[in-house]
């Protein structure tokens, strides 16, 4: 790879597709964007360069569009303003690789017809991870594709931190905790030792938290056990989705409530979470300048989980050296991150209120001089992890 040649990232939602694009072996991001709102009345698509400037911006009010429209216009952006690169891979985001795919895996179609047969497991996501894929491989052939996958990281935790107490015969069809966030939590694994080489060998929790969350326990950079399971709906509670939940309860709902199982996939998924329980959204910003009581409430229960979970991760970890925030709510919510910390006093965790207050945008401590345990705030950057799997895909083949 020259200075000329680029890496494409796509990160495909149910209704939208992120992208990022990086340039030669020290993938410097030059452009990044997104198209929102597939399939809805109004999509926006918006690309910005390195420094955020818009680069581009369009909508489509004449009707909605699919991810195979939305793959066909990113490909006739990207030719029309690459100004000289090459783009030699394309990496993706896929939210589940199963047992089989423990690592980044570059694609053709024996490795999509496998990933099919795991659509069961994320069936929300899943196929819109791979849709991208398919469009590539029809555009675009000669381009290799590489997946990385969300619970990779998670394949190696214990045996016990992966099981569930069902029969074999159920667990040996791949009912198991797979944990999911993976390539955020190694990249915060991976970014920490370089704030601190002292926590190279660390036990760390890091809390991914965004309208997606969980929790992941890390000792020496290694997944140890997380907060999401068989699906990505366990856990926390999210922006929609419920977490946690006794298994009791969908029996219920089934049984005495009449509900289907489309019913009850959509009130797991989509009607619960800090909507359900706010009754008003599932943005946390919202929730914070609200003064409904039901805003409060639904606050004070993330914030309730996040603290029973960060003691269950401990345990599994046999102590904690550091806490670490990411994602949207984790990275910009001073007033979560100050009531996690609060709560978690009896850890030794000593918050630096001065320096949680502070608005930087980079990796940075929070925690007070002599806090037991290390508090610390990582950007997400799953882009830039896919990126480097990509690249070295690229240079083993």
């Amino acid at each position: 790879m020259d200075a000329t040649d680029s890496i494409v990232v796509i990160n495909a939602g149910s209704s939208s597709i992120k992208f990022s694009l990086y340039d030669g072996v020290a993938l410097e991001l030059a452009m990044r964007g997104k198209i929102e709102n597939l399939y809805a009345g109004v999509t926006r698509f918006v690309a910005q360069d390195a420094a955020g400037a818009v680069i581009d911006e369009h909508r489509w009010s004449g009707g909605a569009i699919d991810h195979a429209a939305g793959m066909r216009f990113l490909i006739d952006f990207a030719q029309s303003h690459l100004a000289g690169r090459r783009v030699v891979a394309v990496g993706h985001r896929i939210v589940h690789g199963g047992v089989d795919y423990s690592g980044p895996q570059l694609l053709d179609a024996d490795v999509l017809a496998q990933l099919d047969t795991l659509v069961p497991l994320a069936p929300l996501h899943l196929p819109h991870n791979l849709a991208p894929v398919r469009s590539m491989f029809a555009m675009a052939p000669q381009v290799p594709q590489v997946g990385c996958f969300d619970t990779a990281f998670h394949t190696g935790q214990p045996a016990a931190a992966q099981a569930f107490a069902l029969p074999a015969r159920i667990t040996d069809l791949g009912i198991r905790r797979y944990g999911f966030h993976g390539l955020s939590y190694e990249y915060i694994a991976g970014t920490l030792p370089q704030a601190d080489p002292q926590l190279a060998n660390a036990k760390v929790v890091a809390a991914h938290l965004g309208n997606g969350a969980s929790m992941c326990a890390m000792h020496g950079g290694r997944s140890v056990a997380s907060t999401m399971g068989f699906t990505a709906v366990d856990g926390l509670p999210m922006g929609t989705r419920c977490g946690a939940l006794d298994p009791g309860v969908v029996l219920y709902l089934i049984e005495e409530l009449g509900m289907d199982v489309a019913a009850v996939q959509k009130l797991l998924y989509q009607e619960s979470g800090l909507l359900g329980v706010s009754g008003l959204s599932s943005d946390m910003r919202t929730l914070e300048q609200s003064a409904d009581p039901r805003a409060q409430a639904a606050i004070a229960l993330m914030v309730y989980r996040i603290g029973r979970e960060l003691g269950s991760l401990a345990a599994a970890l046999g102590g904690l050296d550091a806490l670490v925030f990411s994602g949207g709510i984790g990275e910009n919510s001073t007033a979560l991150r100050a009531a996690v910390c609060r709560d978690a006093a009896w850890l030794g965790v000593q918050l630096d209120t001065a320096a949680n207050d502070r608005s930087d945008d980079g990796v940075r401590r929070i925690s007070t001089a002599g806090s037991r345990v290390a508090v610390w705030v990582v950007p997400a950057n799953e882009e830039l992890m896919i990126a480097r799997h990509t690249l070295d895909i690229l240079e083993q083949q």
